[in-house]
């Protein structure tokens, strides 16, 4: 069973929140694959409570 698109956009923003919480690295396939599927999601700001 697939994932809906909300379920995939959830999770994207989760993803790049995360990533960018703890500073971690993209390397330049998953930042490729994460911009085509973010192509399509709606312009939600992604909220990122920092470490420091």
């Amino acid at each position: 069973m697939a994932a809906g698109p909300a379920v995939v956009y959830h999770y994207l923003g989760d993803w790049t929140a995360i990533k960018l919480r703890w500073n971690l690295t993209v390397d330049r396939a998953e930042q490729n694959r994460l911009t085509d599927l973010a192509a399509d999601c709606p312009n939600v700001p992604v909220t990122v409570t920092s470490t420091d």
